[in-house]
């Protein structure tokens, strides 16, 4: 492959991707964490989760695709741009949601956790990967905002 095509590969596919796996994995943690432990209840829980994942997926796809139509920006097509952002953000809100199919409440946190931790380091990853960050800085910048978002959650949900 040549450096444009990288380049090409990279603002096409991995950042939409990535925006869409940053959005859906940190916006759906207040929702989800908030109403776990507002209802102690993992079905509500789980029903919650997968409303928001699915409703972050669909908003983050139609505002990609209508951003711009990427001739300008070199961003690509924006209806392909608006399916992998769609998709990447469902998969990011949908995986920690999976864990409250478990129908102890305690025991679907622990694992939901541990989920939004691998969650957050595989985006720190592709960042250090395909955009010459840092790996521990950007670690850091992930674990914050992500931290920020669930600690919002629990005190709604504890209040």
């Amino acid at each position: 492959m040549t450096k444009q095509h990288d380049n090409k590969f990279v603002l096409q596919t991995v950042q939409p991707g990535l925006v869409g796996l940053m959005d859906g994995s940190v916006s759906t943690l207040a929702p989800l964490f908030a109403t776990a432990f507002a209802t102690q209840n993992p079905h509500i829980t789980f029903l919650v989760g997968t409303s928001a994942a699915v409703g972050a997926g669909i908003s983050m796809a139609f505002a990609e695709a209508l951003s711009d139509d990427g001739v300008l920006t070199g961003r690509g097509h924006p209806v392909r741009r608006g399916i992998i952002i769609g998709i990447m953000t469902f998969l990011g809100g949908i995986l920690h949601t999976l864990p409250f199919l478990i129908t102890n409440i305690h025991v679907a946190l622990v694992v939901a956790y541990a989920v939004v931790g691998i969650e957050l380091i595989s985006i720190a990853y592709i960042r250090y990967h395909f955009f010459q960050m840092k790996f521990w800085l950007s670690m850091v910048q992930v674990v914050v905002g992500g931290a920020l978002v669930f600690a919002a959650g629990i005190l709604i949900g504890g209040s």
